[in-house]
């Protein structure tokens, strides 16, 4: 008997994380009788359900929000604001000496000090990214651009992510990021942080991304590759958990989000918008996912020679069989490895063969 990969169950690296995961095509055939979600992500997106003089969605033009009372402007492409719960605060105390020892192997603590931001996509509570136009997605791209220098300037670590959709946890359908800022390296960017560096000093002053995408273009016949234009490319990555996980990249070597030329930032919002209509016409259905960028340390990390770092975009959708069906991380997943069924191959091929112009619901429409 040959190996086969579509067929046996096999582990692979992932260089950027170092863990390994589980890939077990073999259990594509079970029956599933577990949950099964409502599909509740197939919101009418061509209705505005801001038209109302007092809207009642605390993200959208004009309502009140938060335990002030604050008055949201009356805003036509992007906006902005501290959020009103935040997971962090600028201004905190150290914790005590006897609280605050990082010589101790088995108690440590820390001070966690940042800020947390909202940003709204768009003025129409309904209307979702993939549906957006150019124009309109050119201003979140600016719009990221800008809050991330200014934070990048005062904190080691700007987090940029969205949760889309209520299966992701989302708390408010109106599209919409999070911008959380930290004075420490959260644990992804940590690891990330020493992988890359790891695989620049061993490869003599290779990128690692650099080089996993140069030898997906050329020895491996772009059997990962989703989609790609002039600046950037989406693959299924080698080593993806989730079972349609994309890794969005610029082709050329660039640090941070704040690096991106002109042309970077035009061909990132053509590209995006194409990866999620391709998401969405995957089960016809508005994708949900969380996706997040990762790019080299800022703050007073900023002056460091991170030229090992390249910048990157995750899309972490959950969806496997259809628009109602999931996949959980539970069990094996939590207690020894991550495991999918669907090899990354297969996801590729699939979202590859999918339309990124036009969307499932403008199909109806014609």
């Amino acid at each position: 008997m040959n190996f086969d990969r579509t067929k046996h169950s096999h582990c692979r690296y992932n260089p950027l994380k170092d863990e390994w995961i589980l890939v077990s095509p073999q259990r594509l055939s079970r029956p599933w009788q577990g949950r099964v979600e409502d599909d509740k992500n197939d919101n009418d997106d061509d209705s505005d359900i801001n038209s109302n003089e007092k809207p009642t969605n605390p993200l959208c033009p004009g309502a009140i929000r938060g335990k002030n009372n604050q008055q949201n402007p009356f805003y036509e492409h992007t906006y902005v604001f501290e959020n009103d719960y935040p997971a962090l605060l600028a201004d905190i105390p150290d914790p005590k000496n006897d609280q605050n020892n990082n010589n101790d192997d088995l108690f440590q603590c820390h001070a966690a000090r940042g800020v947390c931001k909202v940003m709204c996509f768009h003025p129409n509570s309904k209307l979702t990214l993939p549906r957006m136009t150019l124009d309109h997605i050119s201003h979140i791209v600016k719009t990221w651009i800008e809050v991330y220098r200014d934070l990048a300037s005062q904190y080691q670590w700007v987090q940029i992510f969205e949760n889309r959709g209520d299966v992701m946890g989302c708390s408010n359908p109106h599209p919409h990021c999070q911008i959380w800022a930290t004075d420490f390296l959260p644990n992804e960017a940590r690891i990330k942080h020493r992988t890359q560096k790891d695989y620049f000093l061993k490869h003599n002053g290779n990128v690692l991304l650099l080089d996993y995408i140069k030898r997906e273009l050329n020895d491996f016949n772009k059997e990962r590759v989703v989609i790609d234009n002039e600046h950037w490319i989406v693959v299924v990555p080698y080593w993806a958990v989730w079972p349609y996980e994309t890794m969005l990249l610029p082709k050329r070597h660039v640090l941070r989000l704040s690096d991106l030329s002109d042309e970077e930032q035009k061909g990132l919002g053509e590209i995006m918008k194409q990866l999620l209509i391709k998401y969405d016409n995957l089960f016809n259905t508005s994708f949900p996912y969380s996706m997040g960028w990762h790019g080299a340390p800022t703050g007073d990390l900023i002056n460091e020679d991170c030229s090992y770092w390249q910048l990157h975009a995750l899309y972490y959708p959950p969806l496997v069989r259809s628009a109602t069906i999931k996949k959980f991380m539970v069990g094996f997943e939590m207690l020894a490895q991550v495991q999918r069924d669907i090899t990354p191959e297969f996801a590729a091929e699939t979202l590859r063969n999918l339309s990124g112009e036009i969307h499932y619901k403008d199909k109806k429409n014609t």
